[in-house]
């Protein structure tokens, strides 16, 4: 969309920042109509190193800002994974606001205005209405649930990341489609099409994967299955078992029993997540990431087991994100979209 010759009150920028990628998002000031985005690599304060850090939000927002409209953002937020909004001195935060600072600057953005929130702030705040105060749960490759009070965390439950929790989340359910197969291999578990889809994804030999069918599955192909799956598992990052996630949604959708049992599980993790939190009966929970977000392969059971909560999906936190930049330029609420 063409906005270069609107004269109105200016710009703001929205940016999403999680482990996978940065997205920035140039919208109006006055009504939130989004113009323009961009995208570059993963923001996540914590674990990207800082001028790449840098280097990301800038392209990100190089592209969503082109040269000549830069002189009239108004104001800046991000929602960073690995960062909040308060305190001050917090880790992430410090981070999230150097890298951002310096990629503004590489722009010859020169705003004053500019606030970093959590991913969950920001995704929060892109709900109906863009609430201050409230519960919400991202699910994604981790999982973590707040409470929010005046847009920013009161306290949270989960977050300990995939080596100590994260129960529920992506990395949690692709591993559990990984043991499954191994223990399909050996005897331990029962038959699923998650030995077949899993191998596959890892790229297992063909001639040891398990006979189309439900045709006999020697031992001794058996025995080469594990042998090549361990490895394959083995040698590539350990968060990377996250990719396998989509097999299970897609195996129970055709009655696999045991990835069935997989995706109950997960929704059991994620429904004590936001019991830690002690919800207020008829309460609302925002709630976000691949597996919670519109069409989430686990909303509508994690809706039916959290059943006195009322779930609000948001796709990301890219419209909270543009709601927190305009309530920047406000000094109050953000400004109802029309």
């Amino acid at each position: 969309m063409n906005s270069e010759g609107n004269q109105g009150a200016g710009w703001v920028v929205g940016i999403d920042a999680g482990g996978t990628r940065t997205r920035a998002v140039l919208a109006d000031a006055r009504d939130g109509r989004v113009l323009r985005e961009g995208e570059a690599g993963p923001g996540n304060a914590l674990t990207v190193p800082g001028p790449q850090l840098a280097a990301h939000l800038a392209e990100a927002v190089a592209a969503a800002v082109p040269e000549a409209m830069r002189a009239r953002v108004r104001a800046v937020a991000g929602g960073f994974a690995g960062a909040a909004r308060a305190p001050e001195e917090e880790r992430g935060r410090v981070r999230a606001l150097a890298g951002l600072t310096a990629a503004l600057s590489r722009l010859g953005i020169t705003t004053g205005a500019v606030e970093i929130h959590s991913d969950i702030e920001a995704a929060f705040a892109g709900a109906p209405g863009h609430p201050a105060d409230g519960l919400a749960l991202v699910a994604g490759t981790g999982v973590v649930a707040a409470r929010i009070e005046g847009r920013a965390l009161v306290a949270t439950s989960g977050g300990d990341g995939w080596l100590l929790g994260d129960d529920g989340g992506g990395f949690w359910i692709g591993r559990e489609a990984a043991r499954a197969a191994l223990r399909a291999a050996d005897g331990r578990g029962g038959p699923t099409a998650l030995t077949g889809t899993v191998g596959r994804a890892l790229g297992i030999a063909a001639g040891v994967l398990p006979p189309a069918g439900g045709g006999c599955w020697a031992p001794a192909r058996r025995a080469a299955y594990r042998a090549q799956l361990l490895p394959a598992v083995l040698d590539r990052p350990p968060v990377r078992l996250a990719d396998l996630a989509p097999l299970v949604p897609d195996a129970a959708a055709d009655e696999d029993e045991v990835a069935g049992a997989i995706l109950r599980e997960a929704v059991a993790h994620l429904a004590r997540t936001v019991a830690a939190l002690r919800p207020r009966p008829g309460e609302a929970l925002v709630v976000t990431g691949g597996l919670t977000a519109p069409d989430g392969p686990l909303l509508a059971p994690l809706a039916q087991r959290l059943g006195g909560l009322t779930l609000v999906p948001v796709a990301d936190g890219r419209a909270g994100a543009v709601a927190l930049a305009r309530l920047l330029t406000t000094g109050h609420r953000p400004p109802q979209d029309p």
